[in-house]
C-alpha cells in the first residue's frame, strides 16, 4: 500500500475527503518526525512504538572495488510492533 491507497482507505472509513484525509496523514508524520528530532519516542498502545537508535561508526566495504570505506555514525528511526498488531499479524 502507498500513500495515496492509504489516504483513499482513512477517507472512506473516516467520511472525509482525500484532502482532509491527506492533510490528517501528513500532520501525523510531521508530529512523530518533530518529536524523533528530540530524542524522544512515540507510543500508540495496540500499535507499536516509534523511536530513534544510534548506529556507531564503523567500517564497510564497496561490494564494486573492494576498498575499505569509513561509515559515520547517525541516528536511525526504528518502530516496534506492540503487542495488540503483532497478534493480529
Amino acid at each position: 500500500m502507498n500513500k495515496a491507497e492509504l489516504i483513499a482507505h482513512l477517507a472512506d472509513d473516516a467520511g472525509i475527503t482525500k484532502t482532509q484525509a491527506n492533510a490528517t496523514l501528513d500532520s501525523f508524520i510531521d508530529a512523530v518526525t518533530k518529536t524523533l528530532k528530540k530524542g524522544d519516542k512515540v507510543t500508540l498502545v495496540g500499535f507499536g512504538t516509534f523511536s530513534v537508535s544510534k548506529r556507531a561508526a564503523r567500517t564497510g566495504r564497496n561490494p564494486q572495488t573492494g576498498e575499505t570505506i569509513k561509515i559515520k555514525a547517525k541516528k536511525v528511526a526504528k518502530f516496534k510492533a506492540g503487542k495488540e498488531l503483532s497478534g493480529k499479524l
